[in-house]
């Protein structure tokens, strides 16, 4: 199930653009209660802290101009984008890229998101690159950390911080999440 969680973070973090309303702290909701906006605060706080780039992408619930979703897998993806707050860079190798993401990483943990498990790395193979990633909760909400970096003719860093709130994910079905994560989409 965990690689599944990370297919999704991992599909979320670039559906986002899409574009959404938001689950989080909407009608109902305490005034003082985490929610969408909340993540993403953090979120744009910790990447500043850490020195990485702005991200060229739009945040979620930002408009971009993209025309309505045509297939299921794209009707799904704006869903879940209300369930996410998200960061991502994708562009050039970075100086001391692994070095910021680990100081993101600690200072999400400083701003009370725990650790759900250890770090993990995976060599890619034999010259071709690393990734690595870290799941993080807090008060309702998880955040899947990736990071990647390719040493091939392409080399360059993907790097990308997507908080998706659970209760608002529980919405969705199994053949809705095995969309989202790039699963065949048959009925």
């Amino acid at each position: 199930m965990q690689g599944k969680r990370r297919a999704v973070s991992a599909a979320l973090a670039v559906v986002v653009s899409l574009g959404a309303a938001g689950c989080g702290a909407g009608e109902g909701a305490k005034p003082d209660a985490f929610g969408r906006e909340a993540a993403q605060s953090e979120i744009r706080t910790v990447v500043a802290g850490a020195g990485l780039p702005e991200s060229a992408l739009p945040e979620p619930g930002e408009a971009t101009g993209t025309v309505a979703p045509a297939t299921e897998r794209e009707r799904v993806a704006r869903r879940a984008a209300d369930c996410s707050a998200a960061w991502q860079y994708a562009g050039p190798v970075m100086d001391g890229g692994r070095g910021k993401y680990d100081k993101a990483l600690d200072a999400f943990v400083a701003a009370g998101w725990t650790e759900s498990g250890k770090r993990w790395e995976e060599e890619l193979g034999e010259d071709i690159g690393t990734t690595r990633g870290a799941l993080l909760k807090k008060e309702g909400w998880s955040l899947s950390a990736r990071y990647s970096t390719s040493r091939q003719a392409l080399s360059m860093d993907v790097m990308g911080f997507t908080a998706t709130e659970d209760t608002c994910m529980e919405q969705f079905t199994e053949q809705e999440m095995d969309l989202l994560s790039g699963g065949d989409a048959a009925p």
